[in-house]
Parts: structure tokens; sequence; C-alpha cells
């Protein structure tokens, strides 16, 4: 098995959680929410209806991801030639290109949500992911 610093992908974890409440929050929580579609009530009652196991899933789907992502990361630094934040941010905007920026997409063409949506979402796992990918290969 690939030895994988685990404090660095729980850290990785923990600032995706931190980055989505800035992101979503005093950054650009009323332009997403406006994107949305929904009214301030709206938006009220969905904090109130099960919002910590939300939190909960998401905060366990950021651990898989960085778990994944330090395990491209390890893997790319064998084929890339260079190793530290470089490979952090190459590898993160690999990841976001190759996967998350063609599957979000399809809430734009398919489910009728504006481009604005997209670019926040897809936005914050860009940053995300950039993040996470310094963060595991600096700490790998």
């Amino acid at each position: 098995m690939i030895p994988v610093n685990f404090w660095a992908v729980l850290v990785s974890a923990i600032l995706s959680m931190v980055i989505g409440y800035l992101w979503y929050g005093p950054l650009l929580g009323k332009q997403w929410v406006a994107s949305m579609g929904w009214s301030e009530a709206q938006v009220q009652e969905r904090m109130k209806s099960g919002s910590m196991w939300s939190y909960l899933w998401m905060f366990i789907g950021a651990f898989i991801m960085a778990f994944v992502l330090a395990h491209a990361i390890i893997f790319a630094e064998s084929f890339l030639g260079f190793g530290g934040w470089q490979a952090g941010v190459a590898i993160g905007f690999a990841n976001w290109v190759g996967f998350v920026a063609p599957s979000s997409i399809s809430g734009v063409l398919f489910e009728g949500k504006p481009w604005k949506w997209w670019f926040i979402a897809a936005g914050f796992w860009l940053v995300t992911l950039v993040v996470m990918g310094i963060v595991l290969a600096v700490w790998l």
C-alpha cells in the first residue's frame, strides 16, 4: 500500500469545509443563492432541515477526495519531474479540469441552471482542489 499522510488528508478535508463556508457564505453566498433562484426564507428553511447531516456527508466526501488526490499527487510527482506546491497546483488543476468541470457543466446543459451558478460552483471546486493539492504535495 502506498503510504499517505493521513494528517495532511484530514487537514485538506477541513480546509475544504472552511473554503466552502467562506465561498458560499461571505464571499459569494448571495450570488449563489440568487443563481439558485431561492428566497432568503428558503435558505433559512434549508439550513434548519438536516444541515448537520449535509455537513457530515460533505466532510466525508472531502476526506475521500483528499485521499484520492494524495494518491494522484504521489503517482504524478514521479512522472512530472517536480514536486512541492507546484505539483499540488498542477494536479489539483488537472483533476478539476478533467473531472469536476466536465461533470458539473451538465447542471447548465441539462438541468437549466444558469452559467453564473456553474462559475460559482465550479470555482469553489477549483480553489478547493488546488488548495488541497498544495497541502498534500507539501506535506506528503
